[in-house]
């Protein structure tokens, strides 16, 4: 891989990782913490959802974060070529 190529490649793999940070972030300091007052008038299942995100959704979302990692980084070695398929 050029010194280009490696450079175009960590600038996005750092693009997915800011972004997704950031959403895992803004849900289990935000809406756990920040939020939690107001998102506690609203109930789920039987409890207060400000309390459901800090205890139960910011794991659901960093789970769902992980597998979405995973998607978005083979996608990304399939465009430089450096993924396992090509090896």
């Amino acid at each position: 891989m050029s010194e280009r190529d490696l450079k175009g490649y960590w600038r996005k793999n750092l693009r997915y990782l800011s972004i997704l940070l950031t959403i895992w972030f803004t849900v289990s300091y935000g809406f756990g913490i920040l939020l939690a007052p107001t998102l506690n008038e609203i109930k789920v299942g039987g409890f207060k959802l400000g309390f459901w995100f800090a205890q139960q959704g910011s794991i659901y979302v960093f789970v769902i974060i992980i597998f979405v990692y995973v998607y978005l980084m083979n996608k990304l070695d399939r465009e430089f070529g450096v993924s396992e398929e090509d090896a």
